[in-house]
């Protein structure tokens, strides 16, 4: 039996010859950045530098005020390096690209015109139908950050966030032992004669592997837990030391949570909610004043005590141990985490340009497509298809169909 969606890839995949009889014209984009409206979202998609080398490269940046502000960017940064700076958010909206950190809400969209190109956060389990549904009316071609990919075939967004929260995760730990927040008292690490910190990390991905790292380096006692023994393995060869490392078995793991000084909880599901692995009668267990940091909170949490925290109150207390809840830690570092979002998204945006717009950027990266899940208001997103009961169609046949 023929595989039709095969043929069409393949045909995607084909560089040269009849199938490319269209010219490829260096285009020039007009990129529109709105200022962030979502609580405690202090991210901006570009650096100034970075609106400089595509101002260079013949695109027009078009910037609302104070949009970079929570980064430490001031409009005058910009503006210096040749954007646009303006104070009605319409007018962001009338550039021919939208990039932006998080989700578009339903406000947002009433903004867009009809076949704009959106580059953003959107993960399916956090969309809204109605936004999707007024995404499509509008027949927009949206790409969600989560899933964009780089020439190996990683993540690229996700890892680089992930590598931020993790490093990050540890340094807050570090803070909250202190006896500035009515911590133990202790330093994350050790000395000479004076025994380590207990750290206990679950989860071995990203976010747990820099975790551990920065925790190593400072000098604490890690020990890592994850369901599969090849994460574990990765973790231990990319960390370059020895470590403890673990399968979750629950008396192992509750024994050690029970007498760490800090537990992270860094599992991540890649569908729906995260695995709740640590009970209410564990954390009550935990030693007076130990630090829980649960990463995974914004997928409903590692720990049965997680509540949902944020940046201007980012903890409380429950049976005396300190609770850390925030679900945007990056943007505890925002400026950090700009410069790494910018390193990824500015090439694209130079290609995209090179390329001679989106549609011929789409037929030539493998990586764009996969972040796609809106292609002129067709759902292309399986995930989306099937949480929301809508129809799905196949991305590779739309775009030889318009060809």
């Amino acid at each position: 039996m023929i595989n039709v969606s095969k043929l069409a890839q393949e045909g995607v995949l084909q560089p040269k010859e009849a199938l490319l009889s269209k010219d490829r014209k260096k285009g020039s984009l007009t990129i529109g950045i709105p200022k962030e409206n979502t609580f405690q979202e202090n991210r901006i998609a570009l650096t100034p530098l970075s609106v400089g080398l595509l101002v260079e490269n013949g695109h027009e940046i078009i910037i609302e005020t104070g949009a970079g502000d929570a980064s430490n960017f001031q409009d005058h940064h910009y503006s210096e390096q040749g954007a646009r700076i303006v104070y009605d958010k319409k007018e962001v909206y009338k550039a021919d690209l939208i990039i932006k950190i998080s989700s578009p809400t339903l406000k947002e969209v009433e903004l867009m015109k009809n076949r704009q190109v959106l580059f953003s956060s959107q993960q399916p389990s956090l969309m809204k139908i109605e936004v999707l549904k007024a995404l499509m009316k509008k027949q927009i071609t949206a790409l969600s950050f989560e899933y964009l990919q780089d020439e190996g075939g990683h993540l690229s967004v996700v890892r680089a966030m992930s590598e931020i929260v993790g490093a990050t995760s540890v340094l807050i730990a570090a803070e909250y032992l202190s006896n500035v927040f009515d911590g133990k008292g202790l330093m994350l690490g050790g000395v000479t004669g004076v025994p380590p910190t207990e750290m206990v990390i679950i989860g071995a991905g990203t976010v747990g592997e820099f975790a551990a790292r920065t925790a190593i380096a400072l000098g604490a006692q890690v020990k890592v837990f994850d369901s599969s023994v090849y994460r574990l393995r990765r973790l231990q060869s990319n960390v370059g030391s020895r470590v403890f490392t673990s399968v979750v078995q629950p008396i192992v793991l509750n024994k050690a949570v029970r007498t760490c000084d800090v537990v992270i909880g860094a599992v991540r599901a890649k569908n729906g909610r995260t695995p709740c692995l640590i009970s209410e009668d564990t954390v009550s267990k935990m030693k007076p004043n130990s630090v829980l940091i649960d990463v995974s909170i914004d997928q409903g949490g590692v720990f049965e005590t997680s509540e949902v925290t944020n940046h201007d109150k980012p903890t409380f207390r429950k049976y005396d141990v300190i609770h850390y809840c925030v679900p945007n830690i990056a943007s505890r570092v925002a400026r950090t985490a700009t410069y790494a979002l910018t390193n990824i998204f500015t090439p694209i945006l130079i290609e995209i340009g090179e390329a001679g717009g989106m549609n011929n950027m789409i037929w030539a990266n493998q990586g764009i497509r996969s972040a796609i899940y809106l292609y002129h208001g067709n759902l292309t997103n399986k995930d989306m298809s099937e949480k929301f009961q809508l129809p799905c169609k196949d991305l590779n046949l739309i775009v030889m169909a318009n060809l």
